[in-house]
């Protein structure tokens, strides 16, 4: 209950204070006048100044512990982690962006259980700037725990799952689900100011271009700056009735020197262990947005990973191939290993074909150089693309000779 009332106390009283003022529904942060500190006693305070009041709500979640504020909503253009935290050591990390359409989020990490002792946002009457102020303190776990969880309000439930277009009659439609990677919220890796969800949105767009001019459907996980539950991502290549899946990926890893393009499948166990270290770094997209996971399953129920090795590995396990093969002959540059397995949560779906694409790793220097480039990316979108017609027209061949 008393997470409850928080939760309708930040929204009731910031929407008050909005239509007093008439304002707009876009705020921007200054970010030179934001900070997070550490004070006596356990406290920690969190000072966000806006150039106007916005509706917002804040709670917290555990497991692990996290304080959460959705605001409608918040542009944090200029704003850095690293300057927003300072040298605070109670809140380990900071994460802040869009979060569906009209939405924005910030999500930190708590080194330890902390509680919100007192919220506010005043507005200043003249310039109309506002300040969110929150005041953090320390309690026991156990407090904690039974203090928090997403609270439920239908008036702050955004529309996670748009509904997409309806699939094209016919026999001949092929359609390929492309799935950029993190977004809004979650910026996936990021290296000298460039993201991995802002890569992947334009290769995912370029890729889909070079896929529509060869007569097939596509249909992405998202087309904007938007996070994207992983659960929602295989939803989506159910509902448009999906031939087959590719997440696109390119992160940062330090085990091994990783540097290459690589197509990873489904697999229960991990090929080496920094593709387990990979999968597992992809696998807490949800709780790095924010996302509240109590009472939820965090694997797959293993009979949907039986039918999949059953009914969809081999394709899988094929179309990995020949996609390989086709970036090769693009160019690529490979990964020495380039056909990896892991328990990636977003491959486990049952009856779709499912792949996920490392295009390059950001840790290294020739991969981020050629991500970054727009004529290496359509070059290699190419080469999928080709790829993905291959698999299709073998694919089609294997069926019919399985119903004869």
């Amino acid at each position: 209950m008393k997470r409850f009332l928080l939760s309708i106390f930040c929204a009731l009283w910031a929407s008050s204070q909005v239509a007093a003022q008439e304002l707009s529904a876009l705020a921007r942060v200054d970010a030179s006048a934001s900070s997070i500190a550490d004070g006596w006693w356990g406290r920690t305070d969190l000072t966000l100044r806006l150039s106007q009041g916005v509706p917002f709500r804040v709670f917290t979640l555990d497991d692990p512990a996290r304080l959460v504020v959705d605001f409608r909503e918040v542009d944090f253009d200029g704003l850095r982690s690293a300057s927003l935290l300072g040298t605070t050591g109670r809140i380990s990390a900071v994460r802040f962006g869009a979060f569906q359409p009209g939405w924005s989020r910030l999500v930190a990490d708590l080194a330890e259980p902390m509680l919100p002792q007192e919220i506010g946002m005043p507005v200043d009457p003249n310039s109309g700037r506002a300040t969110l102020e929150i005041s953090l303190k320390k309690v026991a776990p156990e407090v904690f725990a039974e203090n928090s969880g997403a609270p439920i309000d239908p008036n702050w439930t955004p529309a996670f799952l748009r509904a997409p277009p309806p699939p094209r009659p016919g026999a001949d439609r092929f359609t390929v689900v492309l799935d950029p990677g993190h977004g809004g919220v979650d910026p996936g890796a990021e290296r000298n100011g460039v993201s991995e969800k802002q890569l992947m949105l334009s290769f995912a767009r370029t890729l889909a271009d070079s896929l529509r001019r060869a007569g097939v459907e596509v249909v992405l996980t998202r087309e904007e700056d938007v996070f994207v539950a992983l659960e929602t991502r295989v939803a989506i290549a159910h509902q448009t009735q999906g031939d087959l899946f590719i997440s696109l990926h390119a992160d940062i890893l330090s085990q091994g020197g990783a540097r290459g393009a690589t197509v990873y499948t489904l697999s229960d166990d991990a090929s080496d262990t920094a593709t387990e270290h990979l999968a597992s770094r992809h696998n807490r997209s949800d709780i790095i947005a924010g996302a509240d996971l109590t009472g939820s399953d965090d694997q797959v129920a293993q009979v949907l990973l039986d039918l999949a090795r059953q009914e969809t590995g081999p394709r899988s396990a094929a179309l990995a191939m020949t996609l390989a093969e086709g970036m090769a002959g693009a160019g690529g540059p490979m990964n020495r290993h380039p056909l990896r397995e892991a328990g990636f949560s977003v491959l486990k779906s049952a009856d779709i074909p499912s792949v996920l694409i490392e295009i390059g790793f950001l840790s290294s220097d020739r991969d981020l150089a050629n991500i970054s480039d727009p004529v290496w990316r359509q070059t290699m979108a190419q080469g999928i693309a080709q790829a993905v017609l291959i698999w299709r027209d073998a694919d089609a061949a294997r069926a019919a000779l399985v119903r004869q």
